[in-house]
């Protein structure tokens, strides 16, 4: 039964902590524009592109440092305007040369913008 096993073809659901279910749902419905699926008392999910974005309500809850979501957008100066204008404001890092934007250009040419969610969970733009 082991060998069947087959992750590589599952869907996968992604998961972020909350500890405001309500003010965690208007950022990801609201302001990122992601359909909500469902809502319970423990969590809200949503749509990603056909991928479900589980917020899952956390008693408690500390943000990690590294990012936690991501978006592989076809325009990160368009997407990250787009957020701007929302009132979500880019992370910066010390040492990382970012642009007016707050967008650093990876080595391989990659391009990433960070931003966080209310609970403080980074979340990226990248291109």
């Amino acid at each position: 039964m082991a060998d069947d096993l087959r992750l590589g073809s599952a869907k996968l659901v992604a998961f972020v902590a909350t500890c405001d279910l309500a003010r965690a749902g208007a950022f990801y419905g609201d302001v990122l524009g992601l359909g909500e699926l469902d809502s319970s008392p423990f969590a809200r999910a949503f749509d990603a592109a056909g991928t479900v974005v589980r917020v899952t309500l956390v008693s408690g809850h500390v943000p990690v440092a590294q990012t936690v979501l991501g978006w592989s957008v076809p325009d990160i100066e368009a997407a990250h305007d787009g957020l701007a204008r929302r009132g979500v404001e880019a992370v910066r890092y010390d040492g990382m040369e970012q642009d007016e934007r707050g967008i650093w250009t990876a080595p391989g040419s990659t391009r990433v913008a960070w931003f966080r969610d209310p609970d403080g969970n980074t979340l990226s733009l990248s291109q």
